[in-house]
């Protein structure tokens, strides 16, 4: 995807070419901010993915209240990052690391800026309702049965579906489970429709999500440590980002989330409501919590 470039002027006689030059100069000055930030700004946002939705949003949102022109672009990890790399995109809110997006990291991070991590309470998850007779992914073979021999997964190209596929169904031998994947929103659809009708289910799955808060479930035990450990939500900017942003850079660096306050922006936008024009629900949120938000660029 390539950034829309704007046409200042067009069909200007060569005779004008100088003081075209110049006016261009203005024009490039022009769409610089007082705190030395170029205006327009495109965070890439992973397909899915609620908490990185959540925390763009977020941004978008106090962005343009300082003058930015920002504009999310939906995409999958591996386009995205390599968009980072060409400057197509300037920053991605949800790269999860040590594990979970590592791969990309190492093959995209030489040409990235790493930000910093937001928020270091992230773990992959399997997860089953509530009252499931079973507590531990131990126990998941010999009760495949029980759940319709079926994992619900999410997006094919998340590294979700890379740890379940290469380490979680190969360490509890899950190998006769029909593991399905589609996209987060059709595996939210699933995880409601059997939670609603008490019947059992298993999901891939992730925390800070408002799932937890919106539907009777747990997570299944871990004791082979096949998911990994909890980790961090980090920021990542484009090869160039420090350059063309350096106070919003500052801003990301310093940016803190606790899963409290992400599950409950998380809440209002995906559970509360229903639909996608997050703008009046992010804003509302904001002013129930404007005293942390301004504290975001202090």
């Amino acid at each position: 995807m390539q950034r829309t470039k704007r046409t200042l002027f067009a069909g200007i006689a060569t005779a004008g070419i100088a003081a075209l030059t110049l006016a261009g100069c203005s024009s490039t000055e022009a769409e610089a901010l007082d705190n030395g930030d170029r205006q327009d700004l495109t965070i890439a946002v992973f397909n899915g993915w609620d908490e990185g939705i959540a925390a763009s949003e977020l941004w978008k949102a106090i962005l343009e209240e300082q003058g930015y022109d920002v504009t999310l672009e939906y995409a999958d990890p591996a386009p995205a990052y390599s968009g980072l790399t060409t400057d197509d995109y300037d920053v991605v809110l949800d790269t999860w690391l040590p594990i979970t997006h590592a791969d990309y990291i190492e093959q995209y991070g030489d040409d990235m800026v790493d930000l910093g991590a937001w928020n270091e309470d992230a773990a992959l998850t399997i997860a089953v309702n509530e009252d499931a007779p079973i507590d531990s992914l131990a126990e998941l073979a010999d009760n495949a049965d029980l759940f319709g021999n079926q994992l619900v997964g999410i997006e094919s190209g998340s590294g979700l579906n890379r740890v379940t596929t290469e380490s979680v169904i190969p360490a509890y031998g899950l190998e006769d489970l029909e593991y399905t994947t589609s996209s987060t929103p059709a595996m939210l659809s699933e995880l409601k429709a059997a939670t609603d009708a008490g019947e059992n289910v298993a999901v891939t799955l992730w925390t800070p999500h408002w799932a937890y808060d919106a539907f009777p479930i747990k997570t299944l035990e871990d004791p082979e440590g096949a998911l990994g450990d909890a980790e961090s939500i980090h920021s990542f900017g484009s090869k160039s980002f420090t350059e063309d942003f350096p106070t919003l850079s500052g801003w990301l660096e310093d940016f803190t989330m606790d899963s409290d306050l992400l599950y409950s922006l998380e809440n209002a936008m995906f559970n509360e409501y229903d639909g996608d024009d997050y703008g009046p629900v992010v804003a509302d949120w904001i002013a129930d919590n404007q005293e942390y938000v301004d504290s975001l660029t202090s």
